[in-house]
């Protein structure tokens, strides 16, 4: 038996381009969420475990388990996997790589004469774009039981149809997420590790091919935000009688981004997005903006950072409600706590990479994963990141395939002395 366990790349990188090949949509690929491009994405990866001996069985939720055996089943489980949807014309590699890195560290294990004391599992996950398809993470959270049953009723913008709808079409049982069953939970599972494409562009420009996750952010949202000032004439109105919503915005967006940039400067992790902005029907040239719109995104991976980020916001729109006349209001606000991955998990994963000769970089995430529903459902969850150019949710996502196979190798590393 080998003790170099070396994943099997050419079989992932077949796969890429067969995923490629059947859900290009002319852009770049769609695979919809209980869909058909999901589907197929799915046939793809089953037909490939079958061919690779593997144990392969689908949950409820549609989740797919391709499982090499340990020699003691009565262990939990590794699980290795992320999801296989993607957006509407989006990338190849989204969600998919963390998928087909499960499948090339079993496949290696297999060649090398590896035999696993507790099983390692790829999944396949459903439905994990939650922007595009369905919110709320179905197919993690499904298959853990903390998925939210009031979820079943999102429609999916491209059919109309809700998710309950799509997931009795494919066969699977929505009333097992209504009534909270479970499939996984800490019992069962012993550690749950995704690869994931860095979607945003600090591996790239650093030149570190390697990314081990800290945390997944948490969020303060405001979906519908609005500043309601007083229309006028443009050109009769002096600016001491303004009571102007777009100066008004212009100022809080200013401002807060100033803010933004103590925090960077502190080394203090935090993005703040304003998502959408807009005026409403009577707005026009020769107004003077009486009502503005808009939607603003906080993320980071510390609680205290996004309680001070939201503490300077509710400090700036005093401030400019009364300098300015108008008023603010913060409304349909969310928020979502961040999840730090398992500290142990990662120490394991940068070993594996110091032994590799691989550099890495410790990071946190700037999107939501599938791991963070597996984090909060207790089972010990880390996250690798891979060097990613262009973007993701973007047909321009350039993952070079030389970067997979140093994070897949880290993976590997450490999943042969988990799973011994």
């Amino acid at each position: 038996m080998s003790t170099n366990i070396r994943p099997d790349i050419a079989l992932a990188s077949r796969l890429f381009d067969a995923l490629r090949e059947k859900t290009f949509d002319g852009l770049g690929v769609t695979r919809e969420a209980y869909g058909p491009g999901e589907e197929v994405a799915h046939a793809l990866v089953r037909a490939e475990a079958e061919k690779l001996g593997l144990e392969v069985t689908v949950d409820f939720a549609g989740n797919m388990y391709m499982t090499l055996p340990g020699t003691d089943r009565s262990l939990p489980q590794i699980i290795l996997g992320s999801h296989l949807d993607s957006v509407p014309q989006g990338g190849n590699f989204d969600g998919a790589a963390g998928v087909l890195c499960g499948m090339a560290v079993i496949a290696g294990m297999k060649q090398a004469g590896f035999q696993p004391k507790r099983d390692v599992t790829a999944m396949a996950i459903r439905a994990e774009e939650g922007g595009a398809w369905f919110n709320g993470f179905p197919g993690s959270r499904g298959a853990l039981g903390s998925f939210k049953p009031e979820n079943l009723a999102l429609l999916r913008r491209d059919t109309g149809k809700s998710l309950e709808h799509h997931m009795r079409e494919l066969g699977f049982d929505p009333d097992a997420l209504r009534e909270g069953r479970k499939v996984l939970s800490k019992e069962n599972v012993h550690a749950y590790v995704e690869l994931h494409i860095e979607q945003g562009p600090v591996l790239d420009a650093e030149q570190i091919p390697v990314g081990l996750v800290t945390a997944l952010p948490g969020n303060r949202r405001v979906r519908a935000g609005r500043i309601v000032g007083e229309w006028n004439h443009s050109g009769a109105t002096p600016r001491a009688y303004r009571h102007d919503a777009a100066m008004a915005l212009a100022e809080f967006t200013h401002r807060l981004d100033l803010f933004w940039g103590e925090l960077d400067a502190d080394g203090t992790p935090m993005v703040c997005t304003f998502c959408t902005v807009e005026t409403p029907e009577q707005a026009g040239f020769g107004k003077v903006p009486g009502e503005i719109s808009f939607s603003l995104d906080i993320r980071a991976p510390e609680p205290e950072t996004l309680d001070r980020t939201y503490a300077e916001i509710d400090r700036l729109v005093a401030e400019i409600s009364q300098s300015r006349g108008v008023s603010f209001q913060l409304e349909s606000r969310q928020e979502s706590a961040p999840t730090p991955m398992d500290a142990g998990i990662r120490e394991a994963l940068r070993q594996s990479a110091e032994a590799l000769g691989i550099s890495y970089k410790v990071m946190p995430s700037g999107g939501g994963h599938d791991a963070a529903a597996f984090a909060q459902a207790g089972i010990p969850s880390c996250m690798v990141f891979v060097r990613n150019q262009n973007g993701s949710h973007t047909p321009l996502e350039q993952m070079r395939i030389e970067d997979f196979a140093e994070a897949s190798a880290v993976i590997a590393g450490w999943a042969m002395k988990a799973a011994s």
